[in-house]
């Protein structure tokens, strides 16, 4: 995660300290209040979103978190990188007359695109466009779209001409844990086409072209729990740059004591059922798949789950997820056009982090508001994510995603920052705010 010898920073603005409080209602004005927002994403922003030898004239490429359209009226607030963000980013942006401007991600294949980006967003985006005279290219980078509802796929939706295929080979994360079997899952996927990219000695990767195209990229991460990794932010939110899921492994097929990580222990019935999912995954577009997913469901409830048991591995023993993450934010940070990795950094990400209401609970898909009340920017990705999960009041050590590679910090070259003032990773614990972690990982982040 060391990129060079440069400062790495995050810096965190608390809206406490100008006259938001802790609670929902109170944040939740915020986002309404376009000019209070324009002028603390100025002030956190200062010396790169306004610099002009940065933006002039490049390419920006802006990666929000949009995962999923709404399922609850609280989605708006804690599901997605809210669209005021988005708008005022992309004013201050415009302001130094970029090139263009792509916004682009990868939901998950059940999201229904049209439904999460509202009419008056893409109204405001466009009336953005004209005034500056900047183009603005909105952009789904998903190649495969499925509605198990409907039993419905869409393939091929972008051309494989718009990807470049990283094979990280033994240098992936995930060789340690890999075989010669078909061991990789991801929740709605084939395991087949799953096995293809991922296998011992082979770790390939979907990666949206528009990441080697842009001269400048900025993450907009939604500060959430998630199920599988803990927490979701910086780190996290890179995965949508991936385009399709088949190269996505999620967890490991069966319990810890079949050498899987889906969930604890190994009973038998469980196994079953994952093996009745695959099935149906199998068959998706025909009758039969509704029938494998029903006895699927059953044969899972039948094993009484608790917490930490759940089919797509929601919990903290997930040891697959967290290796994926870090694979692709090794492609992303130093990954060439070519397909190759460098061993010199290839770019500077920034990520402008939507923390004034955050997720907790079951994210990243169901998530609660929490009132976390925090704006973030920053030039690493890892330290930032150590933050916020401090932030929340968990221990960063307990999450793998975060824990592994926080070995090779050089904390002489790392600044912390809140409200300009200079901070040691401990004093952020005197700022967190009590956070409910997913079920899986209840009563483990202390």
């Amino acid at each position: 995660m060391k990129i060079n010898s440069i400062v790495k920073f995050t810096k965190i603005k608390l809206l406490s300290n100008v006259g938001y409080q802790r609670n929902i209602v109170s944040l939740k004005s915020l986002y309404l209040d376009y000019f209070t927002l324009n002028e603390i994403l100025r002030t956190i922003g200062r010396g790169i979103l306004d610099n002009s030898s940065l933006i002039r004239e490049k390419k920006i490429l802006i990666k929000p978190n949009w995962v999923l359209h709404n399922q609850t009226s609280e989605d708006e607030l804690c599901l997605r990188t809210h669209d005021s963000i988005i708008l005022v980013l992309l004013e201050i942006l415009m302001e130094q007359k970029p090139s263009s401007i792509i916004i682009g991600d990868a939901p998950i294949q059940g999201c229904a695109w049209h439904k999460m980006l509202s009419n008056d967003f893409l109204d405001k985006v466009n009336g953005l466009s004209d005034k500056f005279k900047v183009p603005v290219a909105i952009k789904d980078f998903r190649r495969v779209t499925f509605d198990p509802k409907l039993n419905k796929k869409e393939e091929a939706r972008n051309p494989l001409s718009d990807y470049i295929i990283f094979d990280l080979g033994k240098e992936s994360y995930l060789e340690e844990i890999s075989t010669d079997e078909s061991i990789f899952r991801v929740t709605d996927y084939a395991p087949e086409r799953l096995a293809k990219a991922h296998r011992k000695g082979v770790h390939k990767y979907c990666i949206s072209k528009e990441l080697f195209k842009a001269d400048l990229i900025l993450s907009l991460p939604k500060v959430k729990t998630h199920q599988k990794t803990g927490i979701t932010c910086a780190l996290k939110n890179l995965v949508g740059l991936n385009g399709d899921k088949d190269f996505l492994p999620h967890h490991r097929i069966g319990g810890t004591s079949f050498g899987g990580d889906c969930y604890p222990g190994g009973n038998i019935l469980r196994l079953w059922s994952e093996y009745l999912l695959d099935m149906a995954n199998r068959r998706q577009e025909t009758w039969t798949y509704k029938l494998f997913k029903t006895a699927s469901t059953i044969c899972w409830r039948l094993t009484n789950p608790q917490n930490v048991h759940h089919l797509a591995a929601a919990w903290y023993g997930n040891d697959t997820t967290w290796r994926m993450v870090l694979d692709l934010n090794k492609i992303a940070v130093y990954g060439k056009a070519d397909g190759s990795i460098s061993n010199k950094p290839q770019r500077v990400l920034y990520s402008l982090c939507d923390g004034i209401i955050g997720g907790q609970g079951n994210g990243p898909l169901e998530p609660e508001p929490l009132p976390l009340g925090i704006i973030s920017l920053t030039n690493d990705s890892l330290i930032n994510d150590i933050c916020m999960a401090t932030l929340m009041g968990f221990n960063y050590k307990k999450i793998p995603l975060l824990a592994r590679p926080s070995k090779i910090i050089d904390w002489k070259n790392t600044k912390i920052f809140m409200d300009n003032q200079l901070i040691e990773l401990e004093e952020l614990k005197e700022y967190s705010i009590k956070t409910l972690p997913p079920n899986g990982w209840l009563g483990y982040l202390k």
